[in-house]
């Protein structure tokens, strides 16, 4: 379901206008999350560390609000009830990716099988979009498995009322003793400034960390 904003009492108003008309502003952040204790569950529940990762970061945007927002077809800013992960997938024969979608479930026993199962499904299907019926309500992710960056950045022209964030995350290693991954979000200045950046990272990596009591398969 979508919700319209009430520009009369939203405390952004100000700085959405600000940032919509006059400073068009779009912005990264970098980090590196501690993946050592959700790791380490997923191998001991062998599970797949992709579509594991994938849920905790949409359980992270669905709980904040900042980061499901959108305009309607008439043009009025609001937010979804939750969003959807739209993943990238890589095929190794062609060195090629395409982009695939499953319907976010909170119930992690539900919505793993399904990602696994798109993933499978989709594995051969060649193309940028290789799974149709994408909703409104969705959040990129990609993933590049093959670095371990200290950094990224996104050069991203569009449309200025393009609100959902981007996430990456790459390869992760072992620093002193803790598993780090690099991990990025593009953000809209619209609609999100640092204290929201940083409150949805915060939360992921809380989602991480409490990871035992979320992974039961």
């Amino acid at each position: 379901m979508f919700h319209k904003i009430d520009m009369e009492t939203w405390p952004r108003r100000e700085h959405y206008q600000y940032y919509q008309e006059k400073v068009k502003t779009c912005y990264q952040v970098n980090v590196n999350l501690d993946v050592t204790k959700i790791l380490k569950r997923c191998k001991k529940k062998e599970l797949k560390f992709y579509p594991v990762m994938i849920y905790a970061i949409m359980q992270g945007i669905n709980q904040n609000q900042e980061f499901r927002m959108a305009l309607d077809a008439d043009g009025n800013l609001g937010y979804y009830d939750i969003c959807h992960p739209s993943y990238t997938i890589f095929h190794e024969d062609d060195k090629t990716f395409s982009d695939i979608w499953t319907a976010y479930d909170e119930d992690f026993k539900r919505f793993y099988p399904s990602a696994v199962s798109d993933m499978k499904h989709c594995k051969k299907v060649k193309g940028i979009k290789a799974k149709e019926g994408k909703p409104a309500a969705f959040t990129p992710i990609s993933c590049a498995p093959w670095l371990h960056y200290t950094s990224i950045s996104h050069d991203t022209p569009g449309p200025n009322h393009m609100y959902f964030p981007i996430i990456t995350f790459g390869k992760y290693e072992e620093q002193n003793g803790k598993i780090l991954l690099p991990f990025s979000v593009y953000v809209n200045h619209s609609v999100a400034d640092g204290y929201h950046t940083a409150k949805l990272v915060n939360d992921i990596q809380a989602i991480c960390n409490d990871c035992k009591h979320w992974i039961k398969l």
